[in-house]
């Protein structure tokens, strides 16, 4: 999928005059209801709305690392994608991939396992699933079975073998008995309890204070905002339309994400799944930029990522702009960027 999109990555928007609006921007998200944003955005037109005469197209990923190899290729130009991955690019660049432009979704990841499972200490010699190596579930993981006394390695050793697989896949193989459980994002999690019998053993948010972390966030490559924030600055308006359109009407927000769902992937949710995996879910404009020196820790200490610096990961200051035209409160950089 990346090498197809590559080929496309001389189009419009690399064409359109340097500080004027880009004549496409073509963004990644994946099929998750952690990217809710997205899927509503897209689907209701939230997005193509505020772009304007700016060709949206979009292509949905299977999980973030895939999504940072379109966008370090020139593929994309922008994507919703866990933080991890976005901390990655921006340390392994040394700042000059990407910036945070906004965050996206808070919550709605866990640690789900078969019966029998009750306690950390059981999970020795187990095999357990994350969406990627290196993705955001997948560092959350290995992070957690360091502090409870197990020893991992990348290449699916260790006290605790981790597998990463396909979030479909994963499914499966729960069900099959060939996995004993994974650390996944929603809907991935209410799939595996509410249609293979899986238990929850670690819900992220109890690891964090007052239950705040960010799952998703809005990534824009650093050549396209440069030459292009006024591009950016549509798409945000889009993005922080589809977060409030979410926040007002949680009775509709199920079957606008599953129409999309329905469409990118040919079969929508079942009502038990979407309504519990949007239960676990929060969706924010707010990066929760003052966590993201503990992601890079836990990535470093996992094996996936290299120390750095994350100074200037976040640009937030064209989303601020926008939050100001609607009278909302400015969200922080903590420090990281620009706000």
């Amino acid at each position: 999928m990346v090498a197809g999109l590559s080929g496309c990555s001389a189009s419009a928007s690399a064409d359109a005059p340097a500080g004027g609006p880009a004549a496409e921007l073509r963004l990644g998200y994946f099929d998750n209801v952690t990217h809710a944003p997205a899927l509503v955005g897209l689907e209701k037109g939230f997005l193509q709305d505020s772009l304007g005469d700016t060709e949206l197209t979009a292509q949905a990923f299977a999980a973030g690392p895939a999504v940072i190899e379109a966008l370090s290729a020139g593929a994309i130009d922008a994507a919703y994608v866990g933080p991890n991955p976005a901390v990655n690019t921006f340390v392994q660049s040394a700042g000059a991939s990407a910036r945070v432009v906004a965050g996206a979704a808070s919550g709605g990841a866990a640690l789900v396992v078969r019966p029998g499972i009750d306690t950390p200490a059981d999970l020795a010699g187990t095999t357990l699933a994350t969406p990627q190596l290196g993705n955001t579930q997948d560092v959350a993981l290995r992070a957690w079975l360091g502090t409870e006394g197990f020893e991992t390695d990348t290449t699916g050793g260790g006290d605790v073998r981790i597998t990463p697989t396909e979030n479909a896949q994963t499914l499966a193989l729960f069900q099959s008995g060939e996995i004993d459980g994974a650390w996944l994002p929603e809907p991935w999690v209410s799939r595996l309890v509410i249609e293979a019998g899986a238990e929850v053993l670690v819900d992220e948010a109890s690891l964090w204070p007052e239950g705040a972390f960010p799952t998703t966030v809005l990534l824009v490559g650093s050549d396209f905002l440069r030459d292009h924030p006024d591009t950016v600055r549509a798409l945000l308006a889009g993005h922080t339309a589809s977060v409030a359109w979410l926040d007002g009407h949680a009775d509709e927000a199920g079957a606008v994400i599953n129409a999309r769902l329905a469409a990118d992937t040919g079969k929508p949710l079942p009502g038990a799944v979407i309504e519990r995996a949007l239960g676990a879910v929060r969706f924010t404009t707010d990066p929760l930029a003052g966590t993201f020196p503990t992601l890079l820790r836990a990535g470093v200490d996992a094996g996936t990522a290299k120390q750095g610096n994350l100074d200037g990961l976040f640009d937030l200051s064209l989303l601020n702009a926008v939050l100001a035209e609607s009278g909302a409160d400015p969200v922080s950089a903590a420090g990281l960027g620009a706000e």
